[in-house]
């Protein structure tokens, strides 16, 4: 996961702008929020966000050294 050096930690991020720095396909995000097991999320009204530093927790988390682990 790149980080670039203008990130702010502290951004809401779309869906889409969520799933380009996760890598996943938007689809996936929006699957997640349903069944559950996907990064924390925020709804304003409507509108769906996701704070960036929350996406880079839930990435850190998912972090193993063999598939052993999980």
């Amino acid at each position: 996961m790149e980080r670039d050096e203008n990130s702010n930690p502290n951004a809401f991020l779309t869906n889409s702008e969520a799933a380009e720095f996760l890598r996943l396909s938007p689809r996936t995000l929006e699957k997640q929020r349903v069944v559950g097991g996907g990064p924390p999320f925020r709804k304003f009204g409507r509108r769906v966000l996701y704070a960036q530093a929350d996406l880079q927790k839930w990435a850190e988390d998912r972090r193993f050294d063999s598939t052993s682990q999980f």
